[in-house]
C-alpha cells in the first residue's frame, strides 16, 4: 500500500504542478490522522475540500477515526462548513474553539459518541504557531478560573473524554495553563489565488485568519497542506509581497468546484467592501430599529471612550457598531473583531468576522497576541447566564453546546468589560443561582481589579468584591416587581442607584459624539514643569459660539498667567473644529497669547482649519511657529 507521501509524489508528476482535484487531494488523508481546518463562520472555509472528504467517507467508509481541530466556529448552523464531517466513524476526537455553528458535530459530542474538547479560540490559533516551532505547548493565563481550567473540567465536554490537554502550572508564584501541543497530519486551508508552485494570495478573502500558522504547523509536523483556491495563476506571476502562504508550505492546490463552494462568507458571495477594495458611505448603513436591543446597545455604547480599541462580540454586541455609526463616532474609536479586523464597522449574522471600511486586517494569531497582552481597552460581549458571583455562561446550556470561541481570551484580557443581554423573565431566567458552564470567572476578574458591567434593558449591574451590585434601573420600573422578583439571587443594591439615562429610550440619537468629545478644559491644559512645556490638547474640540471661545480663552490665559514666565508650547489640533464666524477672533487671540507668553510653540494635526486658516494667518504676523505632522515630531522640534 502506498504511503501518503508516495501518492503525493505521484500527483506532482503531472504537468499541472501542485494543482489536483479535490478527490485526489483528500485521498491522501489516512485513518487516524489529525486534520485541522481554517475558517471563521464561513469566511476562509474550504467547502470543496470538506465535501470531498465527506464524499470519500460515505462512499468507502474511509478515512476513519480522524481527530479534527479548528480554532473558530466553521459552519452555518445547518449543513455547511464542518457539518460535512459530522459523521460517526469519520471523526472520533474533536478539539474545537466554538461548537454552536456545527450542530452535527455538537450532537456527536453531547451524546458521547466522540471525544470532545472546547478550548479557547485564541489558544488554538496560538497552538498552531507553537506546533510549528515544536514547543511543548501554549503557556498562558487565558482560561484560569473557567471551564477549561483543569480544576473545572479542563475543557472536556463529555464523560467519554478522559485525556488531559490542559495542565495547571505555577511559574514565579503565579498560576498559568499549559495547553498541550500535538502533531497535525493534514491542513485544509483556503485562499483566493494559487500559482502552480502553490504560492497563495488572499486578495478577495475577507480575512487572512490563521492560514499561514496552520500551514507551518502541518508542514513542520511532516504532514500535508491542501489549499482550496478560486483561481490558478502561472508560476512566478504573483506579487511576492502579496503571497500570504509560500508555496514551499503547500502540497496540493484544489480549484473550488463551483462559486457556491467558495463564497466570501456564508451570507455573501462576494463584497468588494469586505475585501477592502471599496469604502462604504456611512449614510448607506441603516439605523438600528427601536426596541430593547437598541436600548442595550446604546447603554453599552456609553462605555466607549475616544481613541480606544474595542472588541464587539457576536449577537447582541453587534448593535453597538450600528449605534456607533448612527451616532457618528466611528472615527473616534477603533472597533475590532477577534479573527483579525482592526477598524471599520464589523458585520453581523453569517457575515460576522468581516467588516467594511477597515484600517487593517491582520492574522488571527496576531490579533490574539494584541488582545491577550492587554491591548484591548474595552470588550462588549454577550451574556446568556449570569450568577451572583458575576460568573457568565455563553458556552453550554443543558444539551445545547455553543462553545466559547474567542470569549475567554477577550473577556479575561480586556481592560474593561460590558456584558449585554435581554433581562429575561420567568420563562427564561438569565440571572441564575449558579451558571451551568463558567465561561467567565467573576471572582477571577475581581482579583485582577477588572471593571465589569452587566447591561440589560431593565437594569445595569456592576461587579464588586461581594458579587453583582445593581446601579441603574430603567425609568418607570419597580425595582422589586420588575427586576429582583425575576432573579434567582438577591444582588446588592447600591445606595446611590440611578435611573438609566432617558436618552437611551428616546427615538432620536442620544448625542454620543458630544458625550465622547466633552472633556473638561482642565484636562486639556497640562504643564510639564520638569521640561517647561505647556501642552494644549484641542483634539476633537469644537468651538461653536462666542461663549465657547471666551471660556477657552479664559482657561488658557489663567494657566499661562499662573506660570509667571514664558514657556514652550505644544498644541494638538487633531480634528479641531471652529465655527467660520469665529476664525478672525480666534486667530487674533492666538497671535496675542503667542507673543506674550511663549518662547517657542509648535502645533500639529490634520484639521482643515489649522492648515488652511490658522497657519497662513499667523504667518502674515510672523508668529506661525513650527507646524509638525504628529505629537512625536512636535516634541522633537522643541529639543
Amino acid at each position: 500500500m502506498s504511503t501518503p507521501r508516495e501518492l503525493l509524489d505521484g500527483l506532482r508528476a503531472y504537468e499541472g504542478g501542485k494543482l489536483v482535484s479535490a478527490d485526489e487531494a483528500l485521498a491522501l488523508v489516512q485513518d487516524g490522522d489529525t486534520v485541522a481546518s481554517s475558517g471563521f463562520v464561513g469566511i476562509g472555509f474550504a467547502e470543496s475540500l470538506a465535501l470531498a472528504l465527506e464524499r470519500r467517507f460515505l462512499a468507502a467508509g474511509h478515512p476513519r477515526d480522524l481527530t479534527l481541530v479548528y480554532a473558530a466556529g466553521q459552519g452555518d448552523g445547518g449543513e455547511r462548513g464542518l457539518n460535512h464531517l459530522g459523521h460517526e466513524g469519520l471523526v472520533s476526537r474533536v478539539i474545537g474553539g466554538h461548537w454552536g455553528l456545527v450542530p452535527r458535530l455538537q450532537r456527536l459530542a453531547v451524546e458521547g459518541r466522540i471525544e470532545a474538547w472546547n478550548l479557547p479560540q485564541g489558544v488554538i490559533a496560538h497552538l498552531y504557531r507553537d506546533i510549528a516551532a515544536h514547543r511543548p505547548g501554549h503557556l498562558t493565563r487565558v482560561g484560569l478560573g473557567t471551564f477549561v481550567d483543569p480544576r473545572h473540567g479542563g475543557g472536556k465536554l463529555n464523560e467519554r473524554t478522559q485525556a488531559d490537554l490542559v495542565q495547571l502550572l505555577e511559574i514565579n508564584g503565579e498560576e498559568a495553563l499549559l495547553y498541550q501541543a500535538f502533531p497535525i497530519q493534514v491542513a485544509l486551508i483556503r485562499a483566493t489565488t494559487a500559482d502552480l508552485d502553490g504560492n497563495l494570495t488572499m486578495e478577495r478573502e475577507a480575512l487572512t485568519l490563521e492560514t499561514r500558522a496552520l500551514a507551518m504547523a502541518v508542514h513542520n509536523s511532516g504532514g500535508i497542506v491542501i489549499a482550496q483556491v478560486e483561481q490558478v495563476a502561472e508560476r512566478g506571476s504573483l506579487n511576492p509581497r502579496e503571497v500570504v502562504v509560500p508555496g514551499v508550505l503547500v502540497d496540493c492546490v484544489v480549484r473550488a468546484e463551483c462559486a457556491e463552494q467558495h463564497p466570501q462568507t456564508f451570507a455573501t458571495p462576494y463584497s468588494a467592501a469586505f475585501a477592502g477594495r471599496l469604502r462604504v458611505p456611512l449614510t448607506q448603513l441603516p439605523p438600528m430599529a427601536a426596541g430593547p436591543r437598541k436600548v442595550i446597545a446604546r447603554r453599552a455604547a456609553l462605555a466607549l471612550r475616544a481613541g480606544e480599541l474595542v472588541n464587539l462580540g457576536i449577537g447582541m454586541p453587534e448593535g453597538v457598531a450600528a449605534v456607533a455609526a448612527e451616532e457618528r463616532v466611528i472615527d473616534l474609536i477603533t472597533l475590532s473583531t477577534e479573527p483579525g479586523v482592526i477598524g471599520g464597522i464589523p458585520a453581523g449574522g453569517l457575515n460576522f468576522g468581516a467588516a467594511v471600511n477597515t484600517q487593517a486586517v491582520i492574522d488571527q494569531p496576531d490579533q490574539f497576541d494584541l488582545y491577550d497582552g492587554g491591548g484591548l481597552d474595552l470588550a462588549v460581549l454577550g451574556m446568556a447566564q449570569c450568577d451572583a458571583q458575576g460568573n457568565i455562561n455563553v458556552s453550554r446550556f443543558g444539551s445545547r453546546l455553543a462553545g466559547a470561541g474567542g470569549f475567554i481570551n477577550i473577556s479575561q484580557s480586556a481592560k474593561r468589560l460590558v456584558f449585554t443581554g435581554l433581562f429575561g423573565g420567568e420563562g427564561l431566567r438569565k440571572f441564575v443561582r449558579q451558571v451551568e458552564h463558567r465561561t467567565f470567572s467573576g471572582p477571577h476578574a475581581v482579583a485582577r481589579g477588572q471593571p465589569v458591567l452587566v447591561v440589560t434593558e431593565r437594569c445595569v449591574l456592576r461587579l464588586v468584591p461581594e458579587g453583582l451590585e445593581l446601579v441603574e434601573l430603567a425609568p418607570g420600573l419597580d425595582l422589586e416587581r420588575d427586576v429582583l422578583a425575576h432573579m434567582a439571587f438577591q444582588p446588592r443594591v447600591s445606595a446611590t442607584w440611578q435611573t438609566m439615562d432617558p436618552a437611551l429610550f428616546a427615538p432620536e440619537p442620544m448625542g454620543l459624539r458630544e458625550r465622547l468629545l466633552h472633556r473638561p478644559l482642565a484636562q486639556r491644559i497640562v504643564f510639564d514643569a520638569q521640561h517647561g512645556v505647556l501642552f494644549l490638547d484641542f483634539s476633537h474640540l469644537r468651538l461653536n459660539t462666542p461663549t465657547d471661545l471666551a471660556t477657552l480663552q479664559a482657561a488658557v490665559e489663567d494657566k499661562l498667567a499662573g506660570l509667571g514666565q514664558p514657556v514652550d508650547g505644544i498644541v494638538n489640533y487633531e480634528q479641531f473644529d471652529l465655527a467660520p464666524e469665529l476664525a478672525d477672533a480666534y486667530t487674533a487671540w492666538v497671535a496675542r497669547v503667542t507673543a506674550r507668553h511663549y518662547r517657542r510653540i509648535t502645533r500639529y494635526g490634520q484639521s482643515a482649519f489649522l492648515r488652511a486658516q490658522l497657519v497662513p494667518r499667523l504667518a502674515l504676523q510672523g508668529l506661525a511657529g513650527t507646524l509638525a505632522n504628529d505629537a512625536a515630531a512636535a516634541v522633537q522640534s522643541l529639543k
